[in-house]
């Protein structure tokens, strides 16, 4: 096997890099990261450089990481500021990094991509190796691989990265068959908050339909776009997408599901929507936005009419981004998310690994103690 280091997914056939991907996550497909690279999502400005690592055995591609060299922790949401700030108060340069993920997307899937059939392990410690010597060569300050499943977080601590657990809130699959089933496990009274939130919306007059493959036309992209900035501009955020990456999602991105409100007394305008993507087992919602403000509309959108299409689809896995207690009493119930970490500078590694020591236990008495809040009857 060698190892090899990629600036774009331009230089790798679309179907090789797919044949790793796996049955379940839409955002390591070739189709996502590619189209991140060509509308200057990530990339030369963005504080995103691709710089993927491949294993080939002969010319056929076995093994891939997605990897990003990054001047700044924006739109990671594995949060390292304060581990960033030490550095710099000890005099240690913390920037340039190397992480591994889907930029700007708090979603658990793989991130060692390996062929089927191929050595699992000596293809994983060939690209955990090959990063930790790239950022020895290079002369970076850390490697990150954020948001992994738990058999890589594994794997990772095998190859002496650090693990790190913080925490979402996911819908997981229970044996419902209707969304009336999955509101039957509430208690009463959660159970009676949730059917006024979603009559609410139901009594407003608005038109609700879930858009996907054909339905979702430039026009409904550009809808989108419009709304996915104003939401960034009302919350001062960072708009991480560019323009063109919605030019170029009609003809790219076909695990995209759009779900849109429309008011019939304004020639059926769309008034708001939100942006999820799904493949396999797995639903993610991502994006929400809207150009007026409606009653419990956000979480018609985001989360019920989701979780009743992930009902309905057989999925096993909704997830809705990050942080949001509020996900809770909606039936998202909060789960572990897994990180592994390396730091060059020994006194910075030793500083960190007491960190997450704490972090972990803190983290696993606030789940316990979220998880007792959640709407679902005690027994």
């Amino acid at each position: 096997m060698r190892l090899r280091f990629v600036e774009s997914l331009n230089e790798l056939e679309p179907t090789a890099w797919d044949a790793l991907t796996g049955a379940d996550d839409p955002f390591v497909e070739h189709a996502f990261l590619h189209t991140l690279e060509r509308s200057g999502s990530v990339g030369a400005g963005s504080g995103w450089e691709p710089t993927h690592a491949t294993v080939w055995d002969g010319d056929t591609l076995v093994g891939a990481l997605p990897l990003y060299l990054k001047d700044q922790s924006y739109g990671e949401y594995i949060f390292d500021w304060g581990w960033a700030d030490a550095a710099h108060r000890a005099g240690i340069r913390y920037y340039p990094k190397l992480v591994s993920m889907v930029p700007f997307t708090p979603a658990t899937g793989r991130r060692f991509l390996v062929a089927e059939g191929a050595d699992h392990e000596a293809v994983v410690g060939e690209l955990l190796e090959g990063v930790r010597g790239l950022a020895e060569r290079m002369g970076v300050s850390s490697v990150h691989l954020n948001f992994l499943t738990d058999d890589e977080r594994r794997l990772a601590a095998d190859h002496g990265f650090m693990s790190r657990r913080t925490l979402q809130f996911h819908w997981q699959a229970a044996g419902d068959t209707t969304f009336d089933d999955f509101l039957g496990r509430f208690r009463s009274s959660m159970r009676k908050k949730t059917r006024k939130e979603r009559r609410v919306v139901a009594e407003s007059g608005l038109e609700v339909r879930a858009l996907s493959g054909d339905d979702l036309t430039p026009e409904v992209w550009e809808t989108m776009r419009r709304f996915y900035r104003d939401t960034c501009n009302r919350k001062g955020a960072i708009p991480y997408l560019t323009n063109r990456f919605f030019d170029l999602a009609p003809d790219t991105l076909d695990r995209a599901v759009i779900v849109m409100a429309f008011d019939p007394e304004q020639d059926s305008e769309p008034v708001a929507a939100s942006l999820a993507f799904e493949k396999g087992a797995h639903l993610y919602g991502r994006y929400w936005g809207c150009s007026e403000d409606h009653e419990m509309l956000h979480f018609e959108l985001c989360y019920y009419q989701l979780i009743e299409r992930a009902i309905a689809s057989g999925r096993s896995r909704f997830e809705a981004g990050a942080q949001g207690t509020h996900k809770l009493r909606r039936g998202l119930m909060p789960v572990s998310i897994h990180s592994a970490h390396w730091l060059r500078h020994p006194a910075l590694a030793e500083a960190v690994s007491e960190f997450l020591i704490h972090e972990a236990m803190s983290t696993e008495r606030q789940i316990e103690a979220l998880a007792d809040h959640g709407p679902f009857r005690r027994d």
